[in-house]
């Protein structure tokens, strides 16, 4: 393995490393119920809806992030730097989903969870612009390029009206999210063309 390859794999395994964090921070923020029955549980379905969405998304990014760093050779000053602002968006994860349950989906915690949704996502953009579009078209087809930055900015607009749907209906807005994640389930785009 050459230097190059040690750095890239490097920045992989931090990166892996900050995802485990923010998930374990996710995590920490569930609460049990105060009572010993069933509908107490019942009572804290924002927490369970908030904490599954999220858990999902951080799962999905996480997906996305390991899939789109192995087509990065060398870990450059512009992949650190774009890594660092993707995961410091996933970051706000735990915060925003504590506030959602907090307030059993409140229009401004939910408009905050898409706009953090927003953020991750043109982090995300810019890092297939240094990991993947700086890249010969051998190692990624130009097709799949196009496909990625397609998929991003349409869930860039998506996420952005998510939130602007928030501040009237949360539960609107929310759902909004949901369908955009369904869009990065699969982050191999080569079978599949959107737009």
């Amino acid at each position: 393995m050459s230097i190059a390859e040690l750095s890239a794999e490097r920045l992989k395994g931090f990166s892996d490393a900050v995802f485990a964090v923010v998930i374990t921070l996710l995590v920490l923020e569930l609460r049990p119920p105060h009572t010993d029955d069933f509908a107490a549980l019942l009572e804290l379905w924002p927490s369970g809806v908030a904490y599954f969405v999220s858990y999902l998304f951080l799962a999905i990014v996480w997906v996305n992030h390991h899939h789109l760093m192995r087509y990065a050779p060398l870990a450059t000053p512009r992949l650190i730097w774009a890594n660092f602002a993707h995961l410091f968006s996933a970051s706000l994860v735990p915060f925003t989903t504590a506030w959602i349950a907090d307030t059993h989906l409140g229009r401004a915690p939910v408009f905050l969870y898409a706009l953090v949704f927003v953020l991750v996502n043109a982090t995300y953009l810019v890092l297939c612009m240094e990991g993947i579009d700086r890249q010969d078209a051998g190692v990624v087809p130009p097709d799949v390029r196009k496909t990625m930055r397609r998929r991003s900015v349409l869930t860039l607009i998506l996420f952005g009206a998510a939130a602007v749907i928030a501040l009237w209906l949360p539960v609107g807005g929310l759902l909004l999210i949901c369908a955009c994640l369904v869009m990065y389930v699969r982050p191999d785009v080569r079978s599949r063309a959107i737009g």
